[in-house]
């Protein structure tokens, strides 16, 4: 699974003109997911994601998590970041996950952030989604679960 998490203050997705998920101050996760994926790398990413300490202390240092400044989160699926663009200029898809491995991989991901108690909103698995954000800092990590389980 790949990740690109956004610090932001604020976040939304619309489909149809109508805004079904968003968030206040925490992260915008764009989630992935690729056709070697499993509940471990679920588990992986969620496990990172809740304690990466990237929020600003009472001195200005990134060493707090999304959970200590009560912060929430709004997930929305892109398979586009399994994009492979190494050859021409049209991206291949071929490493996303079809609908029926990611769906329940991506509904995996959501529940165990839910599970956490931070409040979290999604996206619509497949629409054709508007995002708006405002980013923090900007802060921006991208993570891939293949390199978590490396342990660099």
């Amino acid at each position: 699974m790949k990740v690109v998490i956004q610090r932001v203050q604020h976040a939304l997705v619309k489909v149809d003109g109508n805004t079904i998920g968003k968030c206040g101050r925490g992260f915008l996760i764009l989630l992935g997911v690729g056709n070697e994926d499993t509940i471990k790398d679920a588990e992986a990413l969620v496990n990172k994601i809740i304690k990466l300490r990237v929020f600003e202390d009472d001195e200005g240092k990134m060493n707090l998590s999304v959970q200590d400044v009560g912060g929430e989160i709004l997930i929305i699926s892109q398979f586009t970041l399994y994009a492979d663009c190494r050859k021409g200029n049209r991206p291949s898809f071929v490493n996303a996950a079809p609908p029926a491995v990611s769906v329940p991989l991506y509904e995996t991901f959501v529940e165990l952030i839910k599970n956490t108690g931070i409040p979290t909103e999604c996206g619509e698995f497949g629409a054709d989604m508007k995002v708006e954000l405002l980013n923090d800092g900007p802060v921006t990590i991208v993570l891939d679960s293949r390199e978590l389980s490396k342990g660099h």
